[in-house]
């Protein structure tokens, strides 16, 4: 198992890779990153994430381009492809083709494949039927301030979740810090990520410094304009939201996905709450064309 410093520098990586997926992500640059030897550096990322670096940077920017591909219609495929990585259109198509089984061009035009993972939850697909019929709640746009947090990342949507959360609250005790502002960062959609790939983010608002990285780690979340949505619910209905909010109401909305990640601010928080209920703000970044 990698000890507690392995995993700091190995989350210094991901934010690395996560703050700029156009930029060139080498294994020598993001071993310097980690402060490893490279050939040491490749088998202690692929021990804490799961996946070779390789397969881990090819993943993230795939489903990066799949989500620009359905939010941003207006803009050239070859842009798109920029922004993932790839130099060149035809290097992009071939990975995108391998992983989605389409083109991006059939992607776009909404050939993509209906199957969504998370429907093979039987929770999920319950709240799916549970939320089917009822409207979606108009947002509001708001203009947010960076945010320093505490966090702990989380490979996996599920129960399992509950975990990093106690953690982090088991952290905010020791250090005396508040637990009030509790945010879930979504890194990935569901809607065609396996739920056990889907990678979240449980976060913290902090006021001071984090002295000793460890398990917790400290970043900040881009402040920005964001849509700005109020979901109320049980287990298994969140997931679903997001999907219609995605393909419902950004679709038409005249804007397009901003470049960061969207959170959840938790007022009542599904993975502590004994009930599996949740209340909470569902922060999706936008930008106009």
């Amino acid at each position: 198992m990698p000890n507690t410093q392995q995993i700091v520098r190995i989350n210094d990586v991901l934010h690395r890779i996560h703050r700029d997926l156009s930029a060139p992500l080498t294994g020598a640059g993001l071993a310097r990153v980690a402060a490893y030897s490279e050939q040491h550096f490749h088998r202690l990322f692929k021990r804490v994430t799961g996946e070779s670096l390789h397969c881990y940077i090819r993943r993230v920017r795939l489903e990066h381009g799949a989500n620009l591909l359905m939010f941003e219609p207006l803009t050239p495929i070859r842009d798109i492809a920029l922004k993932c990585g790839y130099n060149s259109l035809a290097s992009f198509t071939q990975v995108f083709t391998q992983q989605f089984g389409i083109s991006p061009g059939r992607w776009r035009t909404q050939e993509r494949p209906h199957t969504q993972p998370y429907m093979a939850d039987p929770e999920i697909a319950a709240g799916a039927e549970r939320i089917k019929g009822i409207a979606l709640p108009q947002p509001d746009l708001i203009e947010l301030p960076d945010q320093p947090v505490a966090y702990i990342r989380h490979l996996g949507y599920g129960r399992s979740i509950r975990n990093a959360w106690q953690i982090l609250q088991t952290w905010a005790t020791s250090e005396k810090r508040p637990f009030e502002k509790q945010i879930g960062l979504h890194h990935s959609n569901p809607a065609w990520t396996p739920l056990h790939r889907c990678r979240y983010v449980a976060c913290l608002a902090i006021d001071r410094p984090v002295a000793r990285r460890g398990l917790v780690n400290s970043m900040v979340i881009p402040g920005g304009l964001y849509a700005r949505f109020r979901f109320v619910g049980q287990y298994g209905e969140l997931l679903p939201w997001i999907t219609r909010l995605q393909d419902e109401w950004l679709a038409a909305s005249g804007l397009k996905s901003g470049g960061t990640p969207a959170f959840a601010e938790y007022q009542r928080n599904q993975f502590l709450d004994p009930e599996e209920r949740f209340e909470l703000s569902y922060f999706q970044p936008v930008q106009f064309y």
